[in-house]
Order: structure tokens, then C-alpha cells, then sequence
């Protein structure tokens, strides 16, 4: 399955294209980062980002687009500009037939770290493990779209607990339970000494 994760935003909007099965490992396809200019009026934001999104369904042909579900937050004016793009990277996909998966923050932070509360600097750090990459993705939009679609991909597979009359994990999935339970052992040291956590 190949995944089309969107990270919406309308300053910056990342997205991310990986490819996987359940059990496999998971692979970059693409990975990328949409500026749109604050002076620029809200229609031509919107539209510059509604041209990547379709743009890069054409390009690299997702089974599915997975988009982050916006919860509000302090700054009304931030959550609305991120609601929009959100809603046009659906649109986008629609336009195409393509099936869209909503995602919560919690979710693919216990999806890729296995722990729902953890720093963007593990998310980063994780998918940059997962994915093999010789290089942190940047900035943490990118890494943010990547975990998206890492989420869908493997939600399902994992962090699933094991069943009683299951057959064994795969290599693949073991690998992955192994560093999760890393990460979220990390996480929880982090929060017990938060003035030792790294920024990001």
C-alpha cells in the first residue's frame, strides 16, 4: 500500500509518501514541504496548496491519503488556517477517488513511538529509524507528514497487543515493538527530567 501523509498547515503544509505492508518495513517514496507566503491572500494559499496536494497524487498515485484531524487549540486564527488546508488536501483527494484516513496527534505519536504523548523530537527521531534515513527529516513538517502516513500504514499491525493463539511477530514487527518500547521508555525518562529533553 502506498500512503499520502499530509501534514496540513497553511504556512508550511508537509507531506509524505511511503510505501509498506503489513509487516514489512516501511519505505520513503517522496517527502516534501509547501510554503505558502503569509502576505498572500487566503484563496491563493488554499489554491497553491490544493495544486501540490493534486499535484503529488498525479505524480506518485496513493491508495490513500492520510491527514492529521485538527482539534482546536489556543490560537483560533492557527487552528482555522490548519482546518482549511486540511480540508482541501480531502478535497484534493476526493477529486481523485481517493480513499482519505483522519488521524488524531495522539494517534500516530503512539503509532510510530508508542507512546501518545510524546515530543515531536521523538516523532522525528523514530521516523527517521523506521525509515532508515541517513538524515533527520526537515523541518518537523515533513517528519510530521512521514509519520502520518507511517501511522496508517501500520495501525492495525502495530502497536496491536499480542493475542493468545497469534502466531508469532514477523522480524519486521518485532524490530519495530523493540524500538518503540525504546522510544517510549525515552519519552517517559524525558518527562521525569524535563529540563534534560532536547528542544524540537
Amino acid at each position: 500500500m502506498r500512503v499520502l501523509g499530509v501534514d496540513p498547515g497553511l504556512t508550511r503544509c508537509g507531506l509524505g509518501v511511503v510505501d509498506g505492508r503489513p509487516g514489512r518495513r516501511a519505505v520513503l517514496v517522496a517527502v516534501d514541504v509547501i510554503r505558502t507566503p503569509s502576505g498572500d491572500d487566503i484563496g491563493t494559499r488554499l489554491l497553491a496548496i490544493s495544486e501540490a496536494v493534486e499535484g503529488w497524487i498525479e505524480q506518485v498515485h496513493p491508495d490513500v491519503v492520510a491527514v492529521e484531524q485538527v482539534f482546536s487549540q489556543a490560537n483560533v486564527q492557527t487552528v482555522m488556517g490548519t482546518a482549511q488546508a486540511a480540508g482541501v488536501a480531502v478535497l484534493a483527494a476526493a477529486r481523485h477517488g481517493l480513499p482519505v484516513a483522519l488521524h488524531t496527534p495522539s494517534e500516530v505519536k503512539a503509532a510510530v513511538t508508542g507512546d501518545g504523548r510524546a515530543a515531536k523530537a521523538q516523532v522525528t527521531a523514530m521516523v527517521t529509524r523506521i525509515l532508515d534515513l541517513p538524515a533527520q527529516p526537515r523541518p518537523a513538517d515533513a517528519a510530521d507528514a512521514l509519520a502520518l502516513a507511517i501511522c496508517h500504514l501500520w495501525r492495525g499491525v502495530s502497536p496491536a497487543p499480542a493475542v493468545a493463539g497469534a502466531g508469532a511477530p514477523t522480524p519486521a514487527q518485532q524490530r519495530w515493538r523493540e524500538a518503540a518500547q525504546s522510544a517510549a521508555r525515552a519519552g517517559r525518562a524525558a518527562r521525569r527530567a524535563p529540563q534534560r529533553r532536547p528542544l524540537g
